[in-house]
């Protein structure tokens, strides 16, 4: 059993992806699952969940219209305006949908580093425990001191960082994430998502580039806090699907087969509250 934890799909014309510009070239185009289902076919995943692109309920629900498409699509993750006055009403009344598993902000792009913490969020928070909801949580390294906080305030979120909270991997400089995530990992309850790592490596996205943060997440979460996902479509920027797939086949190569298993499948599956069959 594989499950990719961490996709996407999109359609332009919908209008309200606001980040996705003529300039990423190679995912300025369409993504649906059509396209999405021969490159599971070929990498041997079975299931998945996809994740909101756009900072709107109208493609939160354009998601769960998807996922009505395919038995392949497990859960959605989507988006709500946490600071609206019927934020909590909204969550409720997605959350309906069996296939409906969380929400994710997009915290990687607020000017407010501090954001995760305000007061006034509660009591959406206080919601997604109570709903048993998760909590995608797309953040860069110095976001997550903030997300820690939050954890404190909220241990039973369930919570998952996206992406290993996109260390500097061009740049090299990753002191400060590794000491961060190591934290966050010790201190929370907080999972983490092998994924989107290949687009933070630069002009070099190759396994030998990638593979210190992508031991250290291993190092600081363990199979049974960590997660399978290719981030694609974004992925295409870096490498491709099968591609992916066969790195991180090579990256938990040498671990115990139970494992193996729990980062393709279980972690995920225990998180998002996914079907076992």
């Amino acid at each position: 059993m594989k499950v990719d934890s961490h996709h996407h799909l999109w359609t332009l014309s919908r209008g309200d992806y606001g980040w996705l510009t003529p300039d990423l070239g190679a995912i300025y185009r369409d993504f649906t699952v059509a396209d999405l289902e021969p490159l599971l076919d070929a990498a041997g995943i079975d299931r998945t969940v996809v994740v909101q692109a756009a900072p709107s309920v109208a493609e939160t629900e354009f998601l769960l219209d998807c996922a009505a498409e395919t038995a392949r699509i497990d859960g959605v993750v989507g988006w709500i305006d946490m600071e609206a006055p019927e934020a909590v009403a909204t969550l409720k009344r997605l959350a309906r949908n069996p296939k409906f598993v969380g929400i994710r902000p997009m915290i990687q792009g607020m000017a407010d580093d501090a954001w995760i913490m305000r007061s006034d969020l509660d009591p959406v928070f206080d919601t997604l425990v109570a709903e048993d909801l998760s909590f995608d949580a797309l953040v860069l390294p110095r976001h997550l001191a903030p997300l820690q906080m939050r954890m404190r305030r909220h241990p039973s979120l369930r919570c998952v960082i996206d992406h290993g909270a996109k260390p500097e991997i061009a740049s090299g400089r990753i002191d400060e994430w590794q000491r961060e995530i190591a934290r966050i990992a010790e201190e929370t309850a907080c999972m983490c998502k092998l994924s989107g790592l290949l687009t933070e490596a630069g002009d070099t996205p190759t396994h030998d580039r990638i593979r210190p943060a992508a031991d250290h997440l291993i190092a600081c979460f363990g199979a049974e806090r960590l997660m399978f996902g290719s981030d694609w479509p974004v992925l295409n920027l870096a490498g491709d699907y099968a591609g992916w797939v066969e790195m991180v086949a090579s990256i938990i190569a040498d671990l115990p087969e139970a494992d193996r298993n729990r980062i393709w499948a279980g972690t995920a599956q225990e998180f998002y509250r996914l079907p076992r069959a």
